[in-house]
């Protein structure tokens, strides 16, 4: 008889019923696994100040009497997403804050902006420099050592394609006129404050980062350091010197942190009473935009953008693309000295891309 046979004869060895169900052993004890993830309803929302060896200092609370730092980890379920300072998380666990406790982030909320960049521009593999900035600060020293253009438009192509608003510092202003430098981003509307040796313009400086969450990028040995220390006496953010041989600056920050800056009656810097973020980077040698779009390039010239309109498919807007509508316009006239200078820009910044 087969062993399939539905005879009730007791005597069929082969007969089977529930207790012969052979069940694997499970020596540890532990639960099985389920795709089911908890709903963390109890999640408390924090912002990622800055990230040390896989540990995660996160600001709870922000802008309450009892707004306090704590320490997380990141939960399993995210090992695949990154986490960037300036990131909206949730958080649970132990989220007192108190010494030795440790919670976990959860989730990651909706990014407004996402600045990054590349290893080079062949690769698209991006590299998320900091989340939810609106500004950008690039400082540059107009000497020791030389500004150096290309990285600038570098910045401002990476600000463009994430939608954040760029500024200008321009430090070490009493080793050389900054006026020729600054002259190559005359078309552009970006706010710009020269600095030197005591007389740095903190004031303003701080006037333009109040309500704003503004990261600071630039080549190692411009002073970023030294302008993070100015702003946020607690910082303590290391600083270096240039090298007098190869003329480069060491590296000093080695990690992305976010600091508030705060002002009024009672502050180190005075005005008016007011808050912002500045985020400070480790400085850079290079800046690769493989990840870029260069149509988000062309739709931050407002006014470029609207004559570009009237350019064949495929238009690189370059000086020697055919046809081109900007090259048109300023033939008939259309564009001003203000209008040529900033095509000139517009196109300084898309030749990265040729």
């Amino acid at each position: 008889m087969s062993w399939w046979d539905t005879d009730d004869d007791e005597d069929d060895e082969y007969d089977l019923d529930e207790s012969d169900v052979r069940v694997r052993p499970n020596p540890k004890a532990n639960r099985p696994r389920t795709k089911v993830r908890p709903e963390h309803a109890d999640a408390v929302i924090g912002r990622v100040l800055g990230v040390d060896r896989g540990r995660y200092a996160v600001l709870v609370d922000a802008d309450a009497d009892d707004e306090h730092e704590v320490t997380a980890t990141r939960a399993r379920e995210l090992r695949r997403n990154a986490i960037a300072t300036g990131d909206a998380v949730d958080v649970v666990g132990d989220t007192t804050g108190d010494e030795g406790t440790l919670a976990r982030i959860v989730r990651v909320r909706g990014r407004s902006t996402l600045l990054r960049r590349s290893a080079d521009d062949t690769d698209r593999v991006e590299r998320v420099i900091v989340a939810n900035a609106d500004q950008l600060l690039i400082v540059v020293a107009a000497a020791d050592p030389e500004p150096r253009t290309r990285l600038v438009d570098r910045y401002l192509v990476a600000a463009y394609d994430a939608g954040i608003r760029p500024l200008l510092c321009v430090t070490k202003a009493d080793l050389a006129d900054p006026a020729p430098f600054l002259a190559n981003f005359a078309g552009l509307d970006i706010p710009t404050f020269t600095s030197r040796r005591g007389a740095m313009p903190l004031g303003e400086i701080a006037a333009a980062l109040v309500g704003h969450r503004t990261v600071l990028v630039g080549h190692s040995g411009v002073g970023k350091s030294t302008l993070v220390n100015a702003l946020v006496p607690s910082a303590d953010r290391a600083t270096g010197h240039v090298n007098v041989v190869t003329g480069r600056g060491r590296h000093t920050s080695s990690s992305t942190v976010s600091l508030r800056v705060e002002t009024g009656p009672g502050t180190a810097l005075g005005g008016e009473p007011g808050r912002g973020w500045v985020i400070d980077t480790p400085g850079i040698r290079s800046f690769g935009l493989g990840h870029v779009d260069p149509d988000n390039i062309l739709r931050s010239f407002t006014d470029l953008s609207e004559i570009a309109e009237g350019c064949p498919r495929g238009c690189t807007h370059l000086p020697d693309a055919p046809d081109c509508a900007l090259d048109d316009a300023v033939a008939a006239g259309r564009l001003g000295d203000i209008g040529r200078a900033r095509l000139d820009s517009l196109r300084r910044l898309l030749a990265t891309f040729a």
